[in-house]
């Protein structure tokens, strides 16, 4: 069973008019596309960024992660609070919030003031995003509701790998003399539509379970546990890796272990735990660990090589990563009509092994031309790159979940797409870490040397996934059986 059919099991408590759900979805679907350009399009921008408010090479880690950890830990919660305050009011409470923060970012004027606003904008989307999803279910008659969903895995691929070139674009427009901060501002306009529509036609009763209550000791603990990984991974490395940053990790596996405990004796579980008592869940989780931490690092390290490693300019760069879009939006759109239902897992198999080929293919491109590089030679290894990734989005989340109940579905899709951002988070972080430190004293060969150590490592933690996924049923429809 798929996630929409899945979905749809879930009964509308809206009884609003058709063509008045259609602008509900239109709402979501906006606000979902805001988070995603703007969880990928600072990759592109950190180098400007950087050139321009200063800061060392960690910056660019920063203000990629910031927004990513920030915008995972809130999601953890986000539903519960839903339930307790109304998905109406937090969704258009986080929409005004991440309207103003992407104001704030774009007016930052110095480092430290835009890694907090990235920080609060992150915040702000994981109180929107979650209660989206919700909204749509309850204003969709149930012969209607996938069909309305059918388009929204595709899009949301699709804008992923849009973010940086749609960066390159305004960095080299320089609208205004705005620089990076353009890819900040987009946001304002687009947000006040959001808020002005939503207002209009989001119903006022989002399907909430008033008998749900906020377990405030797991979200403190998973919250500490989270903090204290993602700091010392991105600032060791610029530190010399003191002793302190070992005892933060260490501190963090601590209360994650508390955090596990916790759960199993809380009468109201952040996380539902019988999620936790389905294989394809779990090993889905883990895959998805695997594939976005590589997936984040590719595009952080091959953003720094062509823009800091070579000097290409912000657009050259975005017109390089083409081919990666283009291979990624063939392979989503074939996958949504075709190839996850009808191959299953193998359609996980077959992308995972595009992606792994398409890396070591990047790998060998980057190592045997060196500074002879160009757009041209860079083309088939990332067409490659991009479709064997494009082919993993939509089964990987049929399989992770295809066999959630009603009750389960809100807090798996939460989870998920905190497990998402999280490890992109991470992959930043980490990846990024071994980066820095292969490039050392920077110089072309040492760039070159340092995209070529990432490129295998990503490649490996594909091939990893890819042995997980034998672990999983044949067939999402299996997931439940």
């Amino acid at each position: 069973m798929s996630i929409n059919q899945r979905i749809s099991q879930a009964p509308p408590t809206s009884t609003l008019p058709l063509r008045t759900a259609w602008l509900v979805l239109a709402v979501v679907v906006l606000a979902d596309l805001m988070d995603l350009i703007d969880s990928s399009i600072a990759s592109l921008a950190g180098p400007s960024i950087r050139a321009d408010l200063g800061g060392g090479q960690v910056t660019v880690q920063w203000v990629l992660s910031a927004y990513t950890a920030a915008f995972a830990l809130g999601l953890v919660t986000s539903g519960r609070l839903g339930d307790l305050l109304g998905r109406r009011r937090l969704f258009l409470l986080g929409m005004s919030g991440f309207t103003l923060t992407s104001l704030a970012c774009g007016l930052a004027p110095h480092v430290v003031f835009l890694i907090v606003a990235r920080t609060l904008q992150g915040l702000f989307g994981s109180v929107m995003i979650p209660q989206g999803l919700a909204l749509v279910k309850v204003v969709f008659p149930p012969q209607h509701l996938r069909k309305a969903l059918t388009p929204v895995g595709p899009l949301m691929g699709l804008t992923m790998v849009a973010g940086p070139i749609l960066a390159g674009w305004l960095l080299h427009l320089n609208l205004f003399g705005s620089q990076w901060r353009s890819i900040f501002l987009i946001n304002v306009p687009l947000g006040v539509a959001a808020l002005a529509l939503g207002r209009r036609v989001l119903p006022r009763h989002g399907g909430e379970d008033r008998s749900a209550r906020l377990d405030l000791t797991g979200v403190g603990l998973l919250t500490a546990a989270s903090a204290l990984l993602v700091v010392p991974l991105i600032q060791g490395r610029d530190l010399g890796w003191p002793a302190w940053t070992y005892l933060m990790m260490a501190a963090s596996a601590v209360l994650l272990a508390l955090f596990v405990v916790s759960q199993r004796r809380s009468r109201h579980p952040v996380i539902a735990p019988s999620l936790f008592r389905k294989r394809s869940f779990v090993v889905g989780l883990v895959i998805v660990a695997g594939f976005y931490a590589s997936l984040s690092a590719f595009v952080l390290v091959i953003n720094l090589l062509l823009q800091q490693g070579l000097h290409w300019t912000p657009l050259h760069t975005g017109l390089t990563l083409i081919p990666w879009a283009l291979g990624t939006a063939v392979a989503v759109l074939l996958a949504g009509a075709v190839l996850a239902e009808k191959l299953g897992r193998s359609s996980l198999h077959l992308g995972l092994s595009i992606a792994v080929v398409g890396l070591l293919a990047l790998w060998w491109s980057v190592a045997h031309w060196g500074t002879g590089i160009t757009v041209w030679k860079l083309a088939p290894a990332l067409l490659l790159t991009g479709f064997g990734s494009g082919l993993v989005f939509v089964p990987l989340v049929d399989f992770i979940i295809g066999d959630a109940t009603a009750e389960e579905v809100g807090t798996g899709a939460g989870l998920l797409n905190a497990v998402q951002q999280f490890a992109g988070a991470i992959g930043v972080a980490a990846l990024g870490t071994v980066f820095f430190a292969r490039v050392g004293h920077p110089s072309v060969p040492a760039y070159f040397a340092a995209t070529e150590l990432v490129f295998g490592i990503a490649a490996g933690l594909n091939f990893l996934t890819l042995l997980l996924v034998g672990l999983l049923p044949k067939h999402a429809q299996q997931a439940h059986g």
